[in-house]
């Protein structure tokens, strides 16, 4: 599953946001450092209107959209690589995530301490950013004294891991994400099994007051600035979302279109985790369920198929696929075989983003 931290300094919102992303009220939220003690977990659905409208379509009241998982973690203070406030633990929760939402506090309120004095949201980064950093040198330094004698005896393998060290260092020094577009594959193959926090995607998500939220204010953008292209930017109201799921969905949608925002904050961000994780959902739909599976660009119909089981990769014959367009304007499966909107498809088809698909195999 798809697993996403949330991150920040304490008194940012980090919790207030992870209850509005979980509709619950498990994750502990109060004004003083550290009141996230354990991670906290929550599977959330990732949302697809398109779901909803084929249901009936294929007479079915079973939806079963996709999901991500996102781990709310402790708040990072200055010292965090090496200890201090809850330290290592927490850096290894994030560790074993496929991206970071950084969320940044953009907005005043002389009732919240921070855990600086002052709000500068760019500080703010460049304080979590380094602590990450630290981490990862450490990392690497171990590393390099595993591979020192390897690597003096010609060893292949080390003099690759030697090189992404060299590669990583800089970025590192400097409290900077690691870009790994010079890598060549093998080095990339290496980066990822180091499962450094800068090499992984990373949305900053600027928590701002609901006055804020439809045209942002001077610190979100300073975070725009600062993010530029290497980070995606997300602004979203924590206390806005998290009352939102009181309201229930209409009326949600209607508060909203009253403040001349269209999608929530969340729908923004988790549709920015599928973005800068090169993500997209392929479809299953009849009359058992409707469904949403999670796949990477670019894979091949044998390889999504090996999402819903592995013998249906093993087994791949073909893939009878029609693009969720054409099924709308079909309205159902029989439609589209008589129009010739659904086709057979073999295993170098690249799978689209909203393709219904069903698979033939052998068992």
């Amino acid at each position: 599953m798809l697993k996403v931290a949330i991150v920040g300094l304490p008194n940012v919102g980090k919790s207030t946001l992870f209850n509005a992303l979980t509709s619950a009220r498990n994750a502990q939220s109060a004004n003083y450092p550290f009141c996230t003690i354990e991670p906290n977990v929550g599977v959330v659905e990732v949302p697809d209107v398109r779901l909803y409208k084929l249901a009936p379509m294929v007479n079915t009241t079973n939806i079963i959209p996709t999901t991500i998982e996102f781990v709310d973690v402790a708040g990072l203070v200055k010292g965090a690589s090496k200890g201090e406030g809850l330290g290592n633990q927490f850096l290894h929760n994030i560790r074993e995530c496929n991206a970071i939402v950084e969320v940044v506090r953009c907005f005043d309120d002389v009732n919240t301490i921070h855990v600086n004095g002052k709000v500068d949201p760019v500080d703010d980064i460049e304080t979590i950013n380094m602590e990450l950093a630290l981490a990862d040198i450490s990392t690497l330094e171990n590393v390099s004294k595993r591979i020192s004698k390897t690597l003096k005896g010609g060893d292949k393998e080390a003099k690759i891991q030697d090189s992404v060290i060299q590669k990583c260092m800089p970025y590192l020094e400097k409290g900077k994400f690691i870009d790994s577009s010079d890598f060549s594959q093998d080095e990339k193959t290496a980066l990822h099994f180091f499962h450094l926090l800068m090499a992984k995607p990373i949305i900053y998500c600027t928590n701002v007051s609901e006055t804020d939220l439809k045209d942002g204010n001077h610190y979100t953008k300073l975070v725009e600035d600062y993010a530029k292209n290497e980070a995606n930017v997300v602004r979203i109201c924590a206390n806005l979302e998290e009352e939102l799921v009181d309201l229930g969905e209409d009326e949600a949608k209607k508060y909203l279109k009253e403040l001349g925002i269209e999608n929530s904050g969340i729908e923004k961000m988790i549709q920015s985790a599928y973005d800068i994780l090169n993500l997209q959902s392929y479809i299953t739909a009849g009359e058992k369920e409707v469904r949403a599976w999670t796949i990477k660009k670019g894979t091949k119909a044998p390889k999504a198929a090996g999402v819903i089981h592995s013998d249906f990769e093993k087994g791949f014959i073909k893939a009878e696929v029609i693009s969720y367009d054409d099924f709308i304007s079909c309205g159902s499966w029989a439609a589209a075989r008589e129009k010739g909107l659904a086709r057979l498809e073999g295993k170098d088809y690249v799978v689209q983003d909203g393709d219904i698909m069903v698979f033939r195999f052998n068992n």
